[in-house]
């Protein structure tokens, strides 16, 4: 069984004619490329900052005090 899994899978293209990298690769330069562009974009209207809609939750969600509400990591709770 281990040799015929070797012969199905080792050295298999992922896509026809592909390996992992070459899709990773692709992906990476014709995609990903543009909405991490985008995103830095956007970043500007907020003054670099990231995931204020989801810190915002959290600050508004968290309890004070409470164990696993930390603020920060550095902010413990008694």
């Amino acid at each position: 069984m281990a040799d015929q899994l070797t012969r199905e899978l080792v050295g298999r293209n992922v896509l026809p004619g592909r390996w992992t990298f070459q899709v990773v690769e692709d992906y990476d330069e014709t995609y990903y490329r543009c909405v991490r562009d985008w995103e830095e974009r956007a970043r500007r209207l907020t003054g670099g900052h990231r995931h204020l809609h989801e810190a915002e939750l959290e600050r508004q969600r968290r309890t004070d005090g409470r164990r696993a509400h930390e603020a920060t990591p550095a902010e413990r709770a008694e």
